[in-house]
């Protein structure tokens, strides 16, 4: 029986294997390929090729072996399609000798991760650093167009025409995606570790119309420890590691009984994971002791602050406001002054945060939490009005149910008044 009910479980296994292995798979190819292009295009045809195969004739014993078997021999077919056959022999000749022996005596491999190697390898140096995290998110990580597009604050139709531009670069310039040793990581660190915060903040970004992904937050923090291996001396390493735990710890207090996300005032701070955020806290102290202070460690001293406050009113504001204006300093990102904005209306008053929001307002006005906050400031300034108007529009921007449940409580809990 082949109809779609029977070809329903082949189609979800290989859907499954794309997610969970997907970068892995990719990260060898490219590593045996030399070419990521090819190695994308082989495994997609190997995917391809996987569903008619494996509907007619059942799962192979090791589905991923299968996958990495036929994409090496659909990236030999495409090289002999290709226009440029006898420049591309040597390719061949090295792919036919992958293909026919057995198995290579195996080199040493520092970084010992597929997922991580390829992060690595695509995070060029040769690429800006914005260009290359974009392309690996959207190739390695499989976060969609979009996502990277509002992770960035930017239109997704800029977003896809920069990722068009980057991989002509990397086809015109002969980029080769390789792994770096250890004497070049220094050079991809920096992308490495937006890559790695990017796949965190997705986790909790909605843009699959969940609130929380808890998939994409362990997969960032699985990535972050292996990280600290790697370089145990480095602080932004520890700093980021410790800002994701914090974070991270306080999960399963962020959503209540009827999916609804709570705010930091409203959680149950006993829900919170005090074994991550003691492991956060060590962390970032042990970092900052290292007096090379960065972006990731003083997010993390931060969320570091939130941790230890007993509670939400007894939480030092000035500090979180200091340290914001401080992080403002390390980059142009209006994301940390709206930050900064939050913890000064809890110092002066919404009234004077208000004032601050319109030097931002322009660079945020496509950004969900800009209206959120706007909304919940006017409100809690008396103008009940505009609060309206602005949760509106944070509702028309949000991405997910959760969010959406959110913000229409609070704008149902408005005073009664005209609209």
């Amino acid at each position: 029986m082949n109809g779609p009910a029977a070809r329903a479980p082949i189609a979800e296994a290989i859907d499954r294997i794309a997610r969970q292995d997907g970068g892995r798979l990719l990260s060898s190819l490219v590593g045996s390929l030399r070419d990521f292009q090819l190695a994308e295009d082989g495994l997609q045809d190997a995917l391809e090729s996987a569903l008619i195969h494996w509907n007619r004739n059942g799962l192979p014993v090791s589905p991923n072996a299968w996958l990495m078997q036929v994409a090496r021999r659909k990236a030999i077919d495409r090289l002999r399609r290709s226009a440029n056959f006898h420049a591309k022999s040597a390719e061949i000749a090295h792919l036919v000798e992958l293909e026919s022996r057995s198995a290579a005596a195996d080199e040493p491999d520092p970084i010992g991760d597929e997922r991580l190697k390829l992060i690595f390898a695509c995070c060029h140096p040769a690429l800006d650093k914005k260009t290359c995290v974009a392309l690996t998110l959207r190739s390695v990580c499989g976060l969609k167009t979009e996502e990277i597009a509002n992770a960035y604050l930017d239109g997704h139709e800029a977003m896809a025409q920069r990722l068009v531009r980057a991989r002509h670069k990397i086809a015109k310039a002969g980029i080769a995606y390789e792994v770096p040793g250890p004497d070049g990581w220094a050079a991809r660190l920096e992308s490495v570790l937006a890559v790695v915060y990017l796949i965190f903040n997705e986790g909790y970004a909605s843009g699959s119309g969940h609130h929380i992904r808890a998939d994409l937050c362990e997969e960032a923090i699985r990535l972050g420890r292996l990280l600290t291996r790697l370089k145990p001396d480095e602080p932004e390493i520890e700093g980021l590691l410790a800002l994701m735990l914090l974070h991270h710890a306080r999960r399963a207090a962020r959503i209540g009984a009827s999916g609804e996300i709570l705010t930091l005032e409203a959680q149950d701070r006993r829900l919170w994971d005090r074994a991550e955020i003691s492991e956060g806290l060590a962390l970032i102290e042990q970092a900052l002791c290292r007096r090379r202070p960065g972006p990731y460690q003083i997010q993390a001293a931060i969320i570091a602050v939130h941790a230890e406050a007993p509670s939400f009113p007894r939480t030092d504001w000035q500090q979180i406001a200091s340290l914001y204006a401080e992080l403002t300093r390390t980059a142009d990102n209006p994301v940390y002054e709206l930050n900064r904005i939050v913890a000064v209306s809890y110092v002066e008053g919404p009234g004077a945060a208000l004032a601050c929001l319109k030097p931002i307002a322009m660079a945020l006005v496509e950004y969900q939490p800009f209206y959120a906050v706007q909304a919940d400031l006017l409100a809690r300034d008396g103008q009940i009005d505009q609060a309206r108007l602005a949760y509106r529009r944070a509702i028309e921007l949000s991405q997910s149910e959760a969010e959406k449940l959110f913000l229409s409580e609070r704008l149902d809990g408005l005073p009664t008044g005209p609209a």
